[in-house]
This record gives structure tokens, C-alpha cells and sequence, in this order.
């Protein structure tokens, strides 16, 4: 499964082409018909904006080696095509040219011009902008106001951006509202929830010319409803990871009868069901009380007092969140080289949504690939590097309504060196 947004984005790809019989030097309208010895590749594809990207291919015919290649590059949004480089084959006909981060940060389409009248096909690179989320805060009650801020790079001052919601357990998402880009290509929204319970929020940049349809990573809000004057309910940690164990405690204020020797705690699955008594613990000298439980889902829990169903507690959402893991196949690799990540997750997610996610030049985490969670809950990616230095990556999975989502310790992955142009994935000529 590839990221939606990719495939998505395909649409803004097609170009006119017209044949003409050769290309001068300097910029030029429309890419030419290609020929069947001259091939062209890049990798990887998609990437996310700054990301660097190798572009190759394959001269092929007799004394093939030692000749030039001309790289032409034609940026979205722009007209013409200008050429950007030039190279000599290898013997064996091969070719390579190297963009490195920081220069690739919207849609690109190349082709390449060979001897004799050659031409490539042309291959059309996918760029996501990055888009940053952050929220006012992470944990609120419902009716208030919380405030989501970002940015978008390459700048998109302007245009709108969405603020949605995850649905279920897969790539679907609700949209809330939108806000706009201002001059700086920075946005603010506002939302208010008004039932307790987990949310993954993300920020999403509608495609275009210049990028496909690019997302945040999500942020993930805790909304609790809010305390009963004289009950109060809480808990240690409200995300708890799977296997651990938290604290919920409070206080009961006296009444006007004699205070209850005992407070009753009571829960329910939090996509429902009915409530069922988990234990009941006596009350302390100034009314405190605790509990020590280990959920394995989201749970709702309210305390009662043992001696009086009147007096309760608010409902108190307790989260459980997903454990992940993440191996790569090498901690180093080569410019076209190729590491393959595997990883798992606990509780068992078989058929849910899981990204691989890479560290971007703004500091924030952006998926660049989707795949389904196996059998036995487990998961692998393969991804192919552009260009040389030190990456990041880690594993991310969203809340599913069950579990709340999260993610792997990221892994670094040194690429360095240029990898044998054969062992590159197969170049096309049409």
C-alpha cells in the first residue's frame, strides 16, 4: 500500500509532449517524444520536500560508454524545461546524476537528452511540502478551546489548509474545518470537542502544481469531561503505554450525611458497553482515595460512593497506547542503496494502517510510505536513499478507537558512497 497522497497526486503529473528533432542547449517548452535506447529512473519516489533524490538510467547500443547526458528538469508550476547537469556514461552505458537535500521541494518532471538524437522518457518526481501541527495544549476538557498552529514549506501563502480527524482504524480522516495560509505560509484553527475520549488530529495540504497532497504528522489530544465539585476523579498518566499500570485516585468531599467508608470504581470500555464494578477501596481521613488498574483498551471510569448512587464522579477517559517497534536491516547504506525496516506491534493490529515515517528538514516527523500490519502483528518497508548523510526513521501507527496510536524509537541510518548503478531498480524507456 502506498500513500494515498501519492497516487492521489498523479493527477497534476500529465504534461503535453511533442516531438521535435532536437533540443538546444538552453530552456525549452515541452519534453520530446523519448526513444527506446535512452532510460531514465529516480528514486525515491515520492519524497517529502529537501529530500535529495538520485536520478538514473541506461544508454543502451553499441559504445555506449563515454558518452554526454544532459539532465532537464521542468518545476511544477513553472513553464519550460532548463537543463540542470551533465554527465559521461559508465562502459556499460549507465548513468547517474545526484540532487541533493535542500534542492528538491516541489514537483519535478525530468528527462534526459543522449547522442544522436536520443531522448528518455520522462519521469515525473512526487514531492510532498512539509507541513507542521502543533496544538495549545495535549490534554483538555471538553467545551474548551484548543488552538492549532503550523507551517508549510515550501511556502503555500494563501491557500487553505485542513484540520481533520482520524475516522476508524485505517487511512480515513473527517475534516473539521480549514484555515488559511497567511504570508508567511503559517495557520492558525480553533476546535472544541464536546464528549471526552482520544483524538489524532492532523493538518493536511490540499495538492496542487507545486506539491501533492501533503499531511502533518498527528497530534494526539486527551479530552476529559470536566470535575464534579466534591468528587474529583483522576489519574497518573492519561496514556498509559500496553502492560503498564496507572493510578486513579481523587477526592470525596464530606457530604451532608456521615462520609462512606468505601469508594466503589467503575468502567466500561471506551467505544462502549456497560459499566461493570472494578474494586472498591476504602476512603481516607480527608476523603482520598486510589485505585491501581492495568487497561488493556481505552476504558471510561467513574467512581461512586459506596454508601449513596447519587453522589459520582465525572467520567475519567483512560488511554492505553500501542507499543511499536522498528529494525532496520543495516544502520548504513549507499546513495541508490536500499535498507529494509521490519517492526512489530502490541497489541495485535493485524490489517490496521502502519507509516514509515522519516525526519524532516523542519524537525518534524512526515510518512513517506503506508503499509497493512501482517500476521502475527508484525510489518516491513523497504526504502531506497537519494542522496548521502545521516537519516532518521521511525514507525508510527494512529488510535483505532481500541488503543490510542504511537510511535517506534526512531533508528539512524548513515548513507554514504554511491551504490552500483546495476543493482538500482530497473530504469524504463517509455
Amino acid at each position: 500500500m502506498r500513500l494515498r497522497v501519492a497516487v492521489a497526486a498523479s493527477m497534476f503529473a500529465a504534461l503535453v509532449v511533442f516531438a521535435i528533432p532536437a533540443i538546444a542547449p538552453g530552456q525549452v517548452q515541452h519534453a520530446p517524444n523519448q526513444s527506446n535506447n535512452l532510460t531514465i529512473n529516480a528514486s525515491p519516489n515520492p519524497i517529502i520536500a529537501g529530500e535529495g533524490v538520485l536520478i538514473y538510467g541506461r544508454l543502451q547500443g553499441p559504445n555506449a560508454g563515454g558518452q554526454l547526458i544532459h539532465l532537464y528538469r521542468h518545476i511544477g508550476g513553472r513553464p519550460g524545461y532548463s537543463p540542470v547537469g551533465t554527465t559521461t556514461t559508465f562502459p556499460n552505458g549507465f548513468y547517474e546524476f545526484t540532487r541533493g537535500a535542500g534542492v528538491v521541494y516541489t514537483n519535478r518532471d525530468w528527462f534526459a537528452r543522449g547522442p544522436a538524437g536520443s531522448f528518455s522518457r520522462t519521469v515525473h518526481e512526487h514531492v510532498a511540502a512539509l507541513v507542521t501541527l502543533n496544538a495549545s495544549t495535549n490534554t483538555a476538557v471538553t467545551g474548551q478551546r484548543v488552538v492549532f498552529t503550523g507551517h508549510v514549506t515550501p511556502g503555500h501563502a494563501f491557500q487553505r489548509v485542513l484540520l481533520q480527524q482520524q475516522v476508524g482504524s485505517g487511512d480515513d480522516w473527517r475534516t473539521l474545518r480549514s484555515a488559511l495560509l497567511g504570508p508567511g505560509s503559517n495557520y492558525a484553527a480553533a476546535y472544541i470537542w464536546r464528549t471526552p475520549g482520544e483524538r489524532d488530529i492532523r493538518a493536511v495540504l490540499p495538492g496542487d502544481a507545486r506539491n501533492i497532497q501533503s499531511s502533518s504528522d498527528a497530534v494526539q489530544l486527551t479530552i476529559q469531561q470536566k470535575q464534579v465539585t466534591g468528587f474529583t476523579i483522576n489519574t497518573s498518566n492519561p496514556v498509559q503505554s500496553y502492560g503498564q499500570s496507572v493510578v486513579i485516585s481523587g477526592v470525596l468531599t464530606p457530604g451532608p450525611t456521615v462520609q462512606p467508608a468505601f469508594v466503589q470504581l467503575w468502567g466500561r470500555p471506551a467505544r462502549g458497553g456497560p459499566f461493570q464494578l472494578v474494586g472498591q477501596n476504602p476512603v481516607g481521613p480527608n476523603g482520598a482515595y486510589s485505585f491501581t488498574v492495568t487497561p488493556t483498551v481505552n476504558t471510561v471510569y467513574q467512581t461512586r460512593a459506596a454508601f449513596s448512587a447519587n453522589r459520582a464522579s465525572a467520567l475519567l477517559w483512560q488511554g492505553v497506547r500501542d507499543v511499536l517497534t522498528l529494525t532496520p536491516s543495516s544502520s548504513t547504506s549507499t546513495v541508490g542503496g536500499k535498507v529494509t525496516f521490519t517492526g512489530t506491534v502490541t497489541p495485535d493490529k493485524t490489517n490496521h494502517v502502519v507509516y514509515l515515517q522519516r525526519l524532516g528538514a523542519d524537525g518534524d516527523w512526515h510518512s513517506v510510505e503506508a503499509r497493512f500490519v501482517g500476521s502475527g502483528s508484525t510489518f516491513h518497508f523497504g526504502w531506497t536513499f537519494g542522496k548521502a548523510g545521516t537519516v532518521k526513521f521511525r514507525s508510527r501507527i494512529y488510535s483505532d478507537g481500541r488503543n490510542v496510536g504511537a510511535a517506534s524509537a526512531p533508528v539512524t541510518i548513515t548513507v554514504s558512497g554511491l551504490a552500483p548503478v546495476t543493482t538500482l531498480p530497473p530504469t524504463s524507456a517509455g
